[in-house]
């Protein structure tokens, strides 16, 4: 990277900050025009403005868009097409967690986590791709959620298997016209997003978790858009990570023992509908819940402190 002529143009959504701005900022390197997607219009013109100071003569050009909205961003990529030209490299980053057991969760959790984390890719694919030439390349960033589900992400981990599906079949259906995909698998990556998260998460995610090495969104960054540049399909940025994708058959059933003996020591819910194992908490990098939603899981966290599971 960065030895090249910068021509041409990439794409990254999710690009405000995190994972995202991390590709957006290396990115800027080899292309002299950069598009930024994300929600936020303020973050969005702070990562521009960083962009620039580290890689001076870049233009970034912004395009806030919820990307769960189909129509919107249709017009946002035609924008960003119009202004910037076809992009050569098209990064899809953007991503929510809302942490939760299955029947803890909301409807509108587990519609979002669908919503954002794979039509927010596929509706961007949708747009761009009939604008793409032989040559491009498109990265989706899935997760290691995406390999093994872990309890506590019963709206994330569907989602990411979900894209990890999109980009098995969109690998076919590109080949053809000279596209790469690629898809990469992080672990937990050291993010405004892992930093909240880890504080809601419950004390059997937390202890599935504990102990697994972190990567910056830099080292996750170059991961994937070294991949992308030698037209690999999976990139598996960790050495943990290549052992959960290769062994997971083996993996799955003494994690899920493990899951379940965690699970076990938890004081007994008085109810099932009031269960202590209940932690739904919106952890969206993009955008600030209300104020009410946010003093109702607060409650919700002194009531598990209370009842001997909070931390």
């Amino acid at each position: 990277m960065g030895d090249r002529v910068r021509a041409g143009c990439a794409f990254v959504t999710g690009g405000s900050s995190g994972i995202g701005l991390a590709v957006a900022m290396l990115l800027a390197q080899d292309y002299g025009r950069i598009g930024l997607f994300a929600r936020d219009a303020a973050r969005l013109q702070a990562a521009a403005d960083l962009i620039r100071q580290t890689v001076p003569g870049t233009v970034v050009g912004l395009y806030a868009v919820d990307v769960s909205d189909s129509e919107a961003v249709t017009r946002a990529v035609s924008a960003a097409i119009r202004d910037l030209g076809a992009p050569q490299r098209v990064v899809l980053s953007t991503g929510s967690v809302d942490l939760g057991e299955t029947m803890a969760l909301s409807d509108a959790a587990h519609r979002r986590g669908m919503e954002v984390n794979y039509f927010g890719s596929l509706w961007v694919v949708r747009a761009v791709t009939p604008h793409l030439a032989r040559g491009a390349a498109i990265g989706l960033l899935g997760s290691a959620g995406g390999i093994i589900g872990i309890y506590g992400y019963a709206a994330y981990a569907p989602a990411k298997f979900a894209l990890r599906g999109l980009a098995d079949i969109l690998r076919v259906e590109l080949a053809g016209q000279g596209i790469t995909v690629t898809l990469c698998l992080p672990p937990d990556t050291d993010t405004p997003m892992l930093q909240r998260e880890e504080r809601e998460r419950s004390p059997v995610t937390a202890r599935m978790a504990g102990g697994a090495a972190r990567m910056t969104a830099t080292a996750v960054a170059q991961a994937l858009i070294r991949g992308m540049d030698r037209g690999r399909y999976v990139v598996l940025p960790s050495l943990p990570v290549g052992l959960m994708w290769w062994l997971a058959p083996i993996l799955l059933p003494f994690l899920q023992w493990r899951e379940r003996r965690l699970l076990n020591r938890l004081p007994a819910p008085p109810s099932r509908a009031a269960s202590p194992h209940v932690f739904a908490d919106h952890m969206d990098e993009h955008r600030h819940d209300p104020p009410g939603e946010e003093a109702d899981r607060k409650d919700q966290r002194e009531r598990q402190e209370n009842a001997g599971i909070g931390g």
